[in-house]
């Protein structure tokens, strides 16, 4: 092919790619829109290695609004630039490049045959970026665009610290609480986890355990009364799982994370090799949940007496797959759970408890 028709080939690319994001971002905008906006309202932020959710009041419903939490590298050029500049696909330029971020930088990279990168990893700033921050920065800045009032009360997500890397949480979550009270906000953080307790728990006086199994860790809390009891993390995720899938099948992240969240069904027999092997590191991932709340719940002295049977209740994208609740179940009831457990189930909106139980913090502190 002559560098001309690549050329050609490369911009009508492009502009396919530009009309996608589009399409999708006015159904989201229209939607938004409809419900109003609520000016000073509390607000709830999600920032997840996957995803950044936020969760706001307007007009007494809670709704909702999210952006990708990745990005993709394009080689700069005016007509690149200009197509994302006209179609208001969010970018910046960095050197010779362009970062695309946020929902478009997945049909970026679907386009041009090649991977999205995270500037979070394992729930924090990915320290391999050099371009994390702004990132993170400049889809928190679409998110608050319209609610930036000032003096807001405003609670962000941060998970569990890493066992012997405390100090990374401590700047993950200094970067962000100083940021956002420069945006004009009343920032303060709330442990992943007990997020999930104040979104899902609030008829049992926010008591149980909130589960965030995440794109980066699963993030565990066990709350009292409101009171978090114990917090935890595993490194594992769904990257974990997305990544180990790709090195024994041979396949791209991107494909095995699209057929991990549109297609799989843990409930069935497996019936190809990316299914068996989704099967299979979602099992360890589960296992390695499970054993790990046994062994925490154990170790723990300050357990408190509860009156009843607790629930557990499971969100995040990770848990959504049908079967995972149900697999959860199967290899709780094979260990010796020291602490009785009524139910276990999913949240009834995964991919949005952790910002709702941020907005519920939020609006505690008004």
């Amino acid at each position: 092919m002559t560098p001309r028709k690549h050329g050609k080939k490369r911009e009508k690319q492009l502009e396919t790619a530009a009309s996608q994001i589009m399409a999708r971002q006015s159904t989201k905008g229209n939607s938004a829109e409809k419900e109003g906006s609520s000016g000073s309202s509390p607000l709830g932020l999600d920032i997840g290695t996957s995803k950044i959710v936020l969760a706001k009041k307007d007009y007494r419903k809670t709704t909702f609004s999210s952006q990708k939490n990745e990005f993709i590298n394009v080689d700069y050029s005016r007509f690149t630039e200009g197509i994302l500049e006209q179609n208001d696909i969010r970018h910046y330029r960095s050197g010779d490049s362009l970062l695309v971020y946020g929902d478009g930088a997945e049909t970026f990279a679907s386009m041009m045959n090649s991977e999205t990168r995270r500037p979070m990893r394992r729930g924090l700033v990915n320290p391999k970026e050099v371009n994390a921050i702004q990132v993170i920065k400049g889809i928190i800045d679409d998110l608050l665009s319209s609610s930036r009032t000032y003096g807001t009360q405003l609670c962000f997500s941060v998970p569990a610290p890493a066992k012997g890397a405390e100090s990374d949480l401590i700047y993950h979550e200094t970067v962000l609480k100083r940021y956002l009270n420069e945006m004009g906000f009343k920032a303060r953080s709330i442990n992943e986890g007990l997020a999930v307790v104040f979104s899902e728990l609030e008829d049992e006086n926010f008591t149980g355990f909130g589960i965030s199994a995440g794109g980066g860790i699963c993030n565990v809390c066990l709350a009292y009364l409101s009171v978090p009891v114990l917090t935890f993390r595993i490194e594992k995720g769904g990257d974990f799982i997305d990544d180990a899938v790709a090195s024994v099948t041979g396949e791209v992240n991107t494909r095995v994370r699209n057929y991990k969240e549109n297609d799989l069904d843990l409930t069935k027999k497996p019936s190809n090799e990316i299914e068996d092997a989704l099967v299979i590191y979602y099992d360890d991932l589960i296992l390695s949940l499970v054993e790990a709340l046994r062994d925490t719940v154990s170790r723990t002295s300050k357990i408190p007496k509860f009156e009843r049977p607790i629930q557990i209740v499971l969100s995040g994208g990770t848990a959504m797959p049908n079967g995972f609740k149900e697999r959860f179940e199967h290899f709780l009831k094979r260990e010796e759970f020291p602490i009785e457990i009524r139910k276990v189930r999913l949240s009834s909106d995964p991919l949005n408890a952790t910002s709702k139980g941020a907005l519920v913090a939020a609006q505690f502190e008004e």
